[in-house]
């Protein structure tokens, strides 16, 4: 990230936003738990099997060795791609070997997360690098991972379940997701020729060309947060976005198709 964040509240985000999911999952009925999901291939009790994965990941976290250099948001989101299947099929694996039993996903979430509770407690809180099943990051930066996840993933539930009220996701977790992203994608195409901005939470200058100096730049994007991280994503696709206006694009360069999704 370009800019150093507190490791704490960056975790105080993440765990505020599991909790929410997952008291919003205690709720559902039993039924809605072998419901397909908007993901093709998953259902809820997968999806929900992946939210214990999520927080799983924390207790693979060690402090990194002297010297070695930190990787960015952008690079750990990349190392994405190159395992989606296997992260795919540990999700569903766990939620066979839990009969996709309500109770017995929901106690595995509880657990995972208490032990990655019990990792973050042992190597501290603080701006340090740390070692992680794919790259070497700041912890700041690796726990700005897992709220994405939850950001995200939260409205994958949100969406999957008919006439229920969605997860009560914590305001922070929102504006870290977005923010990181958005960060994520300036740092993939640098410049100042296309200003993106999500209100109400953060707005960033990205894609090399012609750059204003003042005033509203030429070339302009402009979207709610839900749809910023649907994009970011892949949930979505920027020309189906545009096309139901829930994103505004002026200017020659304001098209972010070649540069989405970023994960």
């Amino acid at each position: 990230m370009a800019k150093r964040i507190d490791p704490a509240a960056v975790w105080a985000a993440y765990a505020e936003g599991h909790h929410a999911v997952r008291s919003w999952l205690a709720e559902l009925p039993e039924t809605a738990w072998s419901a397909a999901s908007v993901l093709p291939g998953w259902n809820i009790a997968d999806l929900a099997a992946h939210m214990a994965s999520v927080a799983d990941s924390v207790t693979a976290v060690e402090v990194a060795g002297r010297g070695i250099a930190p990787d960015t948001v952008s690079s750990y989101l990349a190392s994405y791609g190159d395992v989606a299947a296997t992260i795919a099929d540990a999700a569903k694996r766990m939620a066979d070997d839990a009969s996709r039993e309500p109770s017995a996903l929901l106690a595995i979430i509880d657990e995972r997360f208490k032990a990655a509770t019990a990792v973050i407690e042992r190597i501290g809180l603080r701006d340090q690098v740390v070692a992680t099943r794919r790259v070497p990051v700041r912890l700041a930066d690796y726990l700005l991972t897992r709220v994405i996840e939850v950001a995200v993933h939260a409205d994958d539930f949100a969406r999957s379940v008919a006439g229920t009220a969605p997860p009560s996701v914590p305001r922070d977790v929102n504006r870290l997701a977005t923010r990181a992203l958005l960060e994520v994608l300036a740092e993939r195409a640098p410049g100042r020729s296309v200003e993106v901005r999500v209100p109400p939470y953060a707005a960033v200058q990205c894609v090399a060309g012609p750059r204003h100096t003042r005033g509203t730049p030429p070339n302009v994007v402009e979207m709610a947060p839900h749809v910023w991280l649907r994009l970011a994503a892949g949930r979505t696709t920027w020309a189906d976005e545009v096309a139901a206006g829930s994103v505004a694009a002026s200017g020659e360069r304001a098209d972010l198709t070649s540069l989405l999704p970023l994960l």
